[in-house]
């Protein structure tokens, strides 16, 4: 049976070296929710301009459903200028004061948050006042459905206030290595460790799971039960990493809402993300013949160095 799952803010063009192409983490997050076989959601806002009439073109070419994405007459349609690093890896200039920094409440979205089985949130969207106050009654609108923070934490695109706010309605978190880091430092969190970091920050904020994506060296999950589980990362031809951290959160929502354990989980959103870097862009199509492909593929695992340890290969 089909899980409904609703993500909440920025829809907006990658604007790459090798082209423009349509993405943002909720975007590309709730696009590879839906192709894996879920009801996926989008709430987000477009400018009335010709980047917004393309984008609209190409999520409904894309299979999701539009009816909470709303039109601004005024803020142009969101777009980020994305550079890479030798290693592949992105960095973003956000363009401030665009459409999704103004997403409306309506009463057909609060009846589709009280129903949702999940709603995914991140903190770009909530750097403008609406759009915060309007994700912030759409989680207190939502009394079954699981909450998963996607923090994102872009440069000038989040504050403390927000950061905290979110932790404290959040049931599972998401972040980076990178993003763990400085998670650490703004809230005096100590990081002798990835372990102990997730523990801390689920003991302070009753976040239920804690997962931090380590980028080819996979994942490190960990529970308010006690359990907790890496998986190793996969060597594969890195095309752009671009969307593949979006990809491993889609795939673990997919495999959650179904009743699978954590450890499967992490290693089939670990699976998905691979599969996704080795393309170029966020929202490339990776089908179900895709994924037995890779599983049937004796790939390489890639392990991160705090695990060497803990793993038999």
């Amino acid at each position: 049976m089909e899980k409904t799952v609703l993500a909440f803010g920025e829809v907006l063009w990658d604007i790459l070296p090798s082209g423009t192409v349509l993405g943002g983490a909720p975007f590309n997050f709730i696009y590879r929710v839906n192709s894996l076989g879920e009801t996926g959601l989008m709430v987000s806002r477009l400018g009335r301009d010709e980047l917004g009439r393309k984008a609209h073109e190409q999520i409904i070419q894309s299979g999701l459903d539009t009816r909470f994405i709303r039109w601004d007459g005024e803020l142009p349609t969101g777009t980020v200028e994305v550079s890479f690093d030798e290693q592949n890896n992105p960095d973003y200039f956000i363009v401030p004061d665009v459409a999704y920094d103004r997403i409306e409440i309506t009463e057909q979205l609060l009846d589709a948050a009280s129903a949702a089985d999940c709603i995914c949130f991140g903190t770009l969207s909530q750097r403008a006042a609406q759009s915060r106050r309007t994700i912030e009654r759409l989680l207190k609108e939502s009394a079954k459905g699981l909450k998963l923070l996607d923090i994102n934490l872009r440069k000038q695109c989040y504050s403390l206030e927000t950061v905290v706010s979110s932790l404290e309605k959040a049931d599972v978190l998401k972040l980076n290595e990178d993003e763990a880091r400085e998670l650490g430092k703004m809230l005096d969190i100590s990081h002798d460790g990835i372990p102990e970091f997730c523990t801390q920050i689920m003991d302070k904020w009753s976040i239920e799971q804690c997962l931090v994506t380590l980028a080819e060296k996979g994942a490190f999950a960990a529970s308010d039960d006690g359990r907790q589980v890496y998986v190793p990362g996969y060597k594969v031809k890195l095309a752009d990493s671009l969307g593949s951290g979006d990809a491993f959160t889609a795939g673990f929502v997919h495999k959650t809402l179904r009743g699978e354990s954590l450890a499967a989980a992490c290693e089939f959103g670990n699976v998905v993300g691979a599969i996704v870097a080795t393309q170029t862009g966020a929202t490339a199509a990776v089908g179900q013949s895709d994924i037995d492909r890779f599983l049937q593929e004796d790939v390489e695992r890639i392990v991160h160095p705090e695990f060497q340890n803990s793993v038999n290969l």
